[in-house]
């Protein structure tokens, strides 16, 4: 079990910046994954950047605006946000994610934050 805690949402103008925070607790490890999504009114949850040991990834639509990163204890992940459109307006959810094994399968086991909303607007 995972808890996640975020912080720093709010509303910022356009070309403006935000850092979002997320820390987790419980069973967590330096393998697993730790992430970002988004959601906007209307459309579906969908993945903003993630980051591994291994690497980060990003949505096409955040590439060279946004920046996630991890602290050195590897319970903190951050996502910077520069250069904000409004189209970035949306409620963004930390999420962890841990291999498993269900019934001898290996899995991946989701943990969620509260989620924090983010707003864009002039």
């Amino acid at each position: 079990q995972v808890q996640l805690v975020e912080s720093g949402g709010g509303l910022v103008q356009p070309g403006g910046s935000l850092r979002l925070s997320c820390v987790a607790s419980g069973s967590i490890s330096s393998t697993d994954t730790m992430g970002w999504y988004r959601q906007a009114p209307g459309k579906e949850r969908e993945l903003v950047a993630s980051i591994t040991r291994g690497g980060t990834d990003y949505a096409d639509s955040v590439k060279g605006r946004f920046t996630i990163a991890r602290n050195d204890g590897w319970n903190t992940v951050y996502l910077q946000m520069n250069s904000l459109k409004p189209e970035d307006t949306a409620v963004y959810y930390c999420n962890y994610k841990q291999p498993g094994w269900v019934n001898g399968r290996s899995t991946t086991f989701d943990s969620w934050g509260q989620g924090t909303l983010v707003t864009v607007s002039s």
